[in-house]
């Protein structure tokens, strides 16, 4: 399996691509083609004592910035590596591409060019999280800010899908993010797509609140990309400010310094399961392609593991299972 990854894509491009790359090679196995400016590419693997064999390099001359508009990629920088990653997914050249580039410009780029998959009417970004009982996906987190009640009612149906092949939950449960758990709160876009929800055939349990979210009351959290955006964000805020929090509590005193020394383990465990780098990127479930969206600050641990994210989202054929859901809804 072949996969493109956006060499100039994150905020410290591209050493970050260039080291998770060579993680992912060495410890995967995947044949990686790294998208981007050949000369700078070069200079940043030549660093690196004994490249794997099984990356490549496919030359794009542009890039797109992270302030530029979404469309840039299809208007103006079609020799950008965005656009080249894209490109070749739509000829088979590659199984998937990964980029933690401008995420409107890959939503955009994706979807212009690749096209969504049959039924789906507009695609969403989904991402998963940890809470108190196991891993969940909320969807959508920002490629859909302005989505109608039957846009949800899809990203329910997508991220079933996606749950049950991927994080192996057979029946996953389904919320939707609201203001209250009544019937009746909310806006009224909130409660037509409560109603289509409740009308479907998935796993509905209802609204759930914020305060619900990393309980893990749902296995499965659908709301639209505005207010997904703001609730990720929040969360890699919140994450960042315990740890920091956490560091300097324990650098406090010399018995805060021993109780490190003794609690190691735990404060490790603690710090991966709330490491979005563990989780890698996010998949753009819709379009007609295997198309995963990592964060801007990205590490090259976050790189590698979206690496692994776009190879099991193609292994396991999760678009075909995406279609076949919408195929029973449509029937």
């Amino acid at each position: 399996m072949k996969i493109a990854v956006d060499g100039m894509g994150s905020d410290r491009f591209p050493q970050v691509e260039v080291n998770g790359a060579i993680e992912a090679a060495r410890e995967f196995g995947y044949e990686i083609i790294l998208v981007g400016d050949e000369a700078t590419l070069r200079k940043e693997l030549g660093k690196h004592k004994g490249c794997p064999r099984n990356i490549t390099i496919y030359h794009a001359a542009e890039v797109v910035g992270m302030a530029e508009p979404a469309t840039t990629p299809i208007r103006k920088k079609k020799d950008s590596s965005i656009s080249i990653c894209v490109e070749l997914v739509k000829k088979g050249v590659a199984d998937a591409m990964v980029s933690a580039g401008n995420t409107g410009a890959v939503v955009c780029a994706a979807t212009l060019n690749l096209g969504v998959l049959p039924g789906v009417e507009r695609p969403g970004i989904a991402i998963v999280f940890p809470t108190l009982k196991g891993p969940s996906v909320i969807i959508d987190v920002g490629a859909n800010i302005d989505p109608k009640p039957n846009h949800l009612l899809q990203y329910g149906l997508m991220a079933d899908a996606y749950a049950k092949w991927i994080l192996g939950k057979p029946n996953p449960s389904i919320g939707l993010l609201n203001i209250g758990e009544e019937a009746t709160k909310g806006t009224d876009f909130v409660k037509e797509t409560h109603k289509l929800l409740s009308e479907s055939r998935l796993n509905f349990t209802g609204n759930i609140e914020g305060r619900d979210i990393y309980a893990g009351e749902c296995d499965i959290i659908v709301c639209d990309g505005f207010v997904g955006n703001v609730v990720l964000k929040v969360s890699e805020s919140v994450a960042f400010t315990m740890i920091e929090f956490l560091k300097r509590e324990l650098k406090s005193s010399l018995l805060a310094k021993l109780s490190v020394i003794l609690a190691k383990s735990a404060f490790k465990s603690f710090k991966k399961k709330i490491d979005y780098a563990e989780y890698g990127g996010a998949p753009l479930l819709g379009v007609n392609g295997a198309v995963i969206i990592s964060h801007g600050s990205s590490s090259q641990k976050a790189l590698k593991n979206a690496i692994r994210v776009a190879h099991e989202f193609r292994e396991k054929a999760v678009n075909e299972h995406i279609m076949e859901e919408i195929a029973k809804w449509k029937g």
